[in-house]
């Protein structure tokens, strides 16, 4: 039987569970509603099903350092509350504990890895899918990074900022560079690694401000690349002045030689970063879906 967009639609308000879930239980049911509900029922549990498709922007950053490897992950949930829920901690942490001692390739290789937690196993997808189901909201494994084969400070500024810092030289000069990372935010480490479409955009906005001046255009194009060359040195981790610097002057770049201490990298997560939350594209969703089968 053909599986069509309405009947996919129609199986989504009952359950609330995702598009492709429903098509799936459909396929599978060839096209028995009440079987394909059932079905839905069983491998999502109400719970998931109805909690599945919304938008997690809330959670929590997880780190951890193994002597020279070490993992951070973000998991969101959907509120600020079940980010503090004890076993969604212990979930997060487990999380980046596997990906520091496993190196899964993906979020989907890392899901499908051992792990039992309160009940629910054997992987930690089961963990995740229990999880929902008993607490009611979605969660997920949102991105990760593995670090491997180097020193590494790691500091975590409650549970919605992480950083973790790769590091030759001293481990206390390490973590305070880590602590301004979370700080300062930058977004490379030096003016010659900030991406060029940030430099671009930059580029726009202080060539708009030049041409409300009414300066002559060299003038202009002077204060354009004077404009660039200050966010460079703001978004750049060694032109940074260091935030504990105790003249005010001292750059992060100054503190890290007087320290005898190189740094290779850094990388910086912050909870729901570029998510948009809560948004309601059930009516987008069906739109697609509708269009689809018009084009078969």
């Amino acid at each position: 039987m053909a599986i069509t967009a309405s009947m996919v639609a129609e199986l989504r308000a009952k359950t609330d569970a995702p598009m492709m879930e429903c098509k799936k239980a459909l396929t599978e049911a060839d096209g028995d509603m009440a079987k394909a509900e059932e079905l839905l029922r069983v491998k999502l549990g109400t719970k998931a099903g109805k909690a599945a498709s919304r938008i997690a922007a809330e959670g929590v950053i997880a780190a951890v350092v193994e002597g020279n490897n070490g993992a951070i992950i973000e998991v969101n949930s959907e509120t600020d509350f079940v980010s503090k829920n004890d076993s969604f901690i212990a979930l997060a942490n487990a999380a980046a504990k596997l990906v520091s001692e496993k190196n899964p390739a993906d979020v989907a290789a890392l899901s499908a890895l051992a792990y039992e937690q309160d009940g629910f196993g054997p992987t930690l997808e089961d963990v995740r899918k229990g999880l929902v189901g008993k607490i009611g909201e979605n969660m997920s494994f949102r991105r990760f990074k593995r670090f491997e084969g180097t020193n590494l400070a790691l500091y975590l500024h409650g549970t919605r900022i992480g950083v973790v810092v790769e590091f030759e030289g001293d481990a206390q000069a390490a973590k305070d560079v880590a602590m301004h990372v979370a700080a300062m935010k930058p977004v490379a480490l030096t003016s010659a690694d900030v991406p060029a479409e940030l430099i671009e955009k930059e580029r726009t906005v202080a060539a708009a401000k030049a041409e409300e001046s009414g300066k002559p255009a060299d003038i202009a194009a002077k204060m354009v690349d004077g404009a660039v060359q200050k966010y460079l040195k703001e978004v750049s981790l060694f032109n940074q002045v260091f935030v504990k610097a105790a003249d005010g002057k001292q750059t992060v770049e100054q503190m890290l030689k007087a320290a005898n201490t190189s740094i290779k990298g850094f990388t910086l997560y912050v909870v729901g970063e570029g998510i948009e939350k809560k948004v309601d594209d059930f009516a987008a969703e069906v739109a697609a879906q509708v269009a689809a089968a018009k084009g078969q």
